[in-house]
């Protein structure tokens, strides 16, 4: 097993290859989908094709514990005026790996850049699939207030049938909190660090929301591509331990400094 709170300058796959069967609690990632973007002094992920993304699913599911999930962050490029849906083709091959696709979560980017001159509306969302081996069984889904706390609806009649027959209770007085919908939005300008020379962070935020939702303290959370090291941060601000992989040695720096403060802590 690999050191723990640590960031590999290493390949992915060959990083994959040290770590054992079923002894991860989580992964957050964001792949570097469809080459939308050059990564540091050289598009060193250009070989991110069909062969290397299948490769990663399969030897995540290898080594992640069952009622563990994984967080699959990506986008599709638009070429020649269609979208690639490379993003569907990974979230079906995860399933034919073995993984449930648990749910298909929606990051809703608040400020998203502006276009003009276009035949299509603005990108504002990026997909959040969440592969679970089995049923999550770590983690607490999230809550919000609810806007009508304390009302109570005497006209609630419970709930339908499937021969439209109405059961439950005859009063329904709606609670404090609810259960936070699947589609999250965050602005871009928060949560990220703009002194830092990396192009596609996500935000810090994002990442404590999805660690708080599927894993547990003391868990060991995984992310192949961690570039700027954002879920390592943000697993060791929630008491949990990562394990980083990160091809560039020009963002393993700057990862490295970043956590450095949050690592003497530890």
């Amino acid at each position: 097993m690999l050191e723990i709170n640590k960031i590999y300058n290493l390949n992915c796959i060959d990083g994959f290859k040290m770590i054992p069967n079923e002894s991860i609690d989580m992964i957050l990632t964001s792949p570097p989908y469809d080459n939308l973007r050059k990564y540091g002094t050289n598009n060193i992920y250009e070989v991110f094709n069909e062969n290397v993304w299948k490769k990663v699913i399969e030897e995540a599911y290898r080594v992640l514990k069952k009622g563990s999930v994984m967080v699959w962050v990506v986008g599709d490029a638009t070429i020649n005026g269609s979208e690639t849906g490379t993003s569907f083709k990974q979230a079906l091959y995860a399933k034919k790996v073995g993984f449930n696709i648990h749910d298909t979560m929606i990051y809703q980017k608040q400020n998203p850049i502006p276009q003009f001159k276009t035949h299509r509306y603005i990108n504002a969302f990026e997909y959040m699939f969440v592969f679970s081996k089995g049923k999550p069984q770590r983690g607490e889904l999230l809550t919000e207030p609810t806007k009508q706390a304390g009302r109570v609806d005497k006209n609630y009649r419970g709930q339908v049938t499937a021969d439209e027959k109405y059961v439950g209770k005859p009063i329904k007085v709606v609670k404090k909190e609810k259960i936070k919908t699947n589609i999250w939005t965050y602005s871009q300008n928060n949560g990220i660090d703009r002194n830092i020379k990396h192009k596609a962070q996500f935000p810090e935020k994002l990442a404590e929301d999805h660690i708080l939702s599927w894993s547990n303290e003391g868990d060991i959370i995984l992310d192949p591509f961690i570039g700027s090291g954002t879920t390592a941060k943000m697993a060791l601000l929630n008491n949990r331990k990562f394990i980083g992989f990160e091809i560039n040695p020009e963002y393993c720096k700057i990862a490295e400094q970043r956590i450095q403060q949050f690592l003497f802590n530890k």
